[in-house]
């Protein structure tokens, strides 16, 4: 099995420069990354109650696009409780017309006060559950290209047709969601991808991450899909720039590809570079730090 490595890192803080990210971007695919996922957040707000800059992660995107040719790009992931999904269903298109069929969709029901009670959307995560699944049914319906009507309980649509369709035949969905939470575990299994994440960390997060694998995989089982998956691990391995760094690169993610990972996403946070967590975008050393593991390269570490 081939495992595909990209980069992940928030749209805000050290990242909160859209000229920045887009070089960023640029030099990954140069250095032979084969995706950039950005983070989708609305607000944020540092842990001393300061407000830190935010970029909008698809205007961000649109940019990337033209300053690349080959890395797959999306977001992980996007709180579409808070989206319109027919604004998003173009948004998704337009991107993926722009980058020649490269995109690549994380969503989730989102969390952070900042974010849903601070901003009046819907507070309560069983609502957003339900959110979620209808607007994943009306993205694919409007990505279709034919008329198309819903009638949920959140949204209704009567004889929409949105052209064009976009340049893949489906736009992959990657679905996100805490483990041992069970329902967004499930939801994962209906849809292209499982985006898990963890509290734990080490052999602890190696051993949850092969539970969910297998949770996911049964669940797909039984619903009779056996269609291509992705399985996606969040990490952090050093720069392969010397044979021990090279050789913990290959300790780390192993035991995740073991579990069926088809991609590894590098996690790009100045607290893993000793930085403070909420670093702002105009602190250089944070940011160098980071990109100098861009520039490193993957681990490449194949089962």
């Amino acid at each position: 099995m081939t495992v595909q490595y990209g980069v992940y890192l928030p749209n805000y803080g050290v990242f909160g420069d859209v000229g920045r990210m887009v070089a960023l971007a640029a030099e990954a695919e140069n250095a032979g990354w084969d995706g950039f996922f950005v983070w989708d957040h609305m607000a944020y707000r540092a842990q001393d109650g300061g407000t830190l800059p935010v970029i909008d992660p698809w205007i961000a995107l649109a940019a990337v696009a033209l300053q690349t040719t080959r890395v797959r790009i999306g977001t992980t992931v996007t709180p579409l409780p808070r989206r319109r999904p027919w604004k998003l269903a173009r948004e998704t298109v337009t991107l993926d017309q722009l980058s020649g069929g490269r995109v690549i969709l994380g969503v989730g029901i989102g969390l952070g006060k900042a974010e849903w009670d601070d901003l009046g959307e819907e507070p309560e995560q069983h609502v957003r559950g339900q959110m979620l699944d209808e607007a994943l049914a009306i993205l694919r319906g409007l990505w279709s290209g034919v008329p198309f009507s819903f009638a949920g309980q959140h949204y209704q649509i009567t004889n929409a047709q949105f052209l064009p369709r976009p340049v893949q035949e489906q736009v992959p969905i990657w679905v996100g969601g805490f483990w041992p939470n069970k329902a967004p575990f499930r939801r994962m299994a209906r849809w292209d991808g499982m985006f898990p994440l963890f509290e734990a960390v080490g052999s602890t997060e190696e051993r949850l991450f092969a539970e969910a694998v297998q949770f996911v995989q049964a669940e797909r089982a039984n619903l009779g899909r056996t269609g291509a998956f992705d399985v996606v691990k969040v990490g952090v391995t050093p720069g392969p720039d010397t044979p021990e760094n090279a050789q913990e690169a290959v300790n780390r993610v192993r035991p995740a590809v073991a579990a069926g990972a088809t991609w590894w996403l590098e996690l790009l946070m100045p607290e893993v570079y000793g930085f403070a967590p909420d670093d702002p975008a105009d602190d250089p050393a944070a940011f160098e730090a980071l990109r100098a593991r861009v520039l490193q390269g993957p681990p490449r570490v194949d089962a």
